[in-house]
């Protein structure tokens, strides 16, 4: 499969598949991997939950073409990595991505997340401080699900539940998504259809299943980013979608990010008006742009 950058064929180009084994006390775990070759500073990119590590491949591409070793990852659970029974837990995710950077000999990397993968970046600059050269949280990291008016596990468990969407035909599912983001490029739309598996008879199933999804969101649930702010002591970057179709959840999300602003020693916040969720799906050339100049202006 080939994706190209929105408005951009010039920046056409391949990344490598590979999986990579790491130990978790002698446990093996592959993760899936794409990997774009750079002597630049590496960019490691997280996808947000029951995503896909080909959602970043836009974004890859770009700061590919700007001469990054760029690397996106399926986390465990998701896409073509491996699918343990257990390990959805914030602590174990970020002991993958500290192991990955270890087998990679990935140094001092620029570490991207999307909404719950921002959340794991968070976590992971907390536990531990010196190995990133800054992190960015894409439309996530800030998520504190409990800081809601009247929020509580069991409403969050209802509300955030995913839709079932296994026995879909995968034209009519791409035909929905289509529909839903009408200014997507068809290669958004194929990257966000590879969130799930294709069967033979045309039909899908998400890769992360149901039981684990709830791990993850229980997990997301249970944790308080406003306590990991004071441990962070790199540069982080915040890129924030605003929906002007939901002010509920914007004036919460205002309020996040505000708590964040003042949590995190150093910190700068980019809003980007009228733009979805999946800002590096619906927005990689402006997203990708942005990442690059966070980093040369903190080099």
């Amino acid at each position: 499969m080939k994706l190209e950058t929105q408005g951009n064929a010039h920046l056409r180009t391949t990344p490598t598949e590979q999986w990579i084994v790491i130990r978790h006390n002698d446990a093996p775990l592959r993760l899936h991997v794409w990997e774009w070759s750079g002597t630049e500073r590496p960019f490691v990119l997280l996808h947000g939950l029951a995503s896909n590590a080909t959602t970043w491949w836009a974004v890859g591409n770009a700061l590919a073409a700007q001469g990054h070793r760029v690397i996106a990852v399926d986390q465990r659970g998701h896409g073509r990595s491996d699918k343990p029974e257990a390990g959805y837990d914030f602590a174990t995710i970020t002991d993958d991505l500290h192991f990955l950077l270890q087998e990679m000999a990935i140094d001092a990397p620029v570490i991207a997340g999307q909404s719950w993968g921002g959340n794991v970046v968070l976590a992971y600059g907390a536990r531990h401080p010196l190995v990133a050269q800054r992190l960015i949280l894409v439309d996530g990291g800030f998520l504190d699900l409990q800081a809601r008016p009247g929020m509580s596990w069991e409403r969050v468990a209802s509300e955030l539940r995913p839709p079932s969407l296994a026995g879909a035909l995968r034209q009519e599912l791409a035909a929905r998504i289509q529909a839903m983001h009408p200014d997507w490029t068809a290669a958004g739309v194929a990257a966000t259809l590879n969130n799930f598996e294709t069967l033979p008879d045309g039909t899908v199933r998400p890769w992360l299943t149901l039981e684990r999804h709830m791990a993850i969101l229980r997990a997301l649930w249970e944790q308080r980013p406003s306590e990991l702010y004071p441990l962070i002591t790199c540069p982080v970057t915040i890129v924030v979608a605003e929906d002007a179709n939901n002010p509920e959840w914007m004036a919460a999300k205002r309020s996040q990010v505000a708590a964040a602003e003042q949590g995190l020693a150093q910190v700068r916040v980019h809003w980007l008006p009228d733009t979805a969720h999946d800002i590096h799906v619906h927005r990689p050339v402006t997203l990708a742009a942005l990442m690059q100049d966070e980093w040369e202006e903190g080099r």
